[in-house]
């Protein structure tokens, strides 16, 4: 069971977010109905750590067994989506560790079933991308290497 629920105010969700990271490239998923590109991560199940579920993450979007270097970023992020609807949304952000079979991904779906075609692609958060980049932040502080975590708090329309 996945750690999000719906309140009469809004939804709230749980996620953890993969740092893939190459240079300025990092590996993200992008959703082509909307646009956009995000963290490879997803929500965090019930009674599951978030070491263990950005690794099982990494694993169904990617199908690599990653291992995590350190805890980055925890985002606390308040934004409406598309249908109108308020969300609450904490996402905590880890460094994965940078691998030749990570090196070796090429744009491409995600699983072959996928409604909206979701594909990872490699981002360069150094050019000005044809998609807009979740989270944000992204852009700004992974070019600061900085070894301590840092709290985010973000309110998007």
């Amino acid at each position: 069971m996945d750690c999000t629920f719906r309140t009469d105010k809004g939804i709230f969700n749980f996620r953890v977010g993969a740092i893939i990271q190459n240079g300025s490239k990092v590996l993200m998923a992008r959703n082509p109905a909307e646009n956009c590109c995000y963290s490879v991560g997803g929500r965090v199940k019930l009674n599951e750590t978030l070491e263990n579920a950005v690794i099982r993450e990494v694993f169904e979007e990617t199908g690599i067994k990653a291992e995590i270097d350190r805890m980055g970023f925890i985002h606390e992020n308040f934004f409406t989506n598309y249908k109108n609807e308020s969300y609450h949304e904490i996402s905590v952000f880890f460094f994965i560790k940078l691998t030749d079979e990570l090196l070796k991904i090429e744009n491409g779906h995600i699983t072959d079933s996928d409604p909206i075609g979701e594909y990872l692609e490699w981002i360069d958060l150094d050019k000005n991308n044809d998609c807009r980049v979740f989270p944000e932040f992204f852009a700004s502080e992974l070019k600061k290497h900085s070894p301590k975590i840092k709290h985010i708090v973000t309110h998007q329309k």
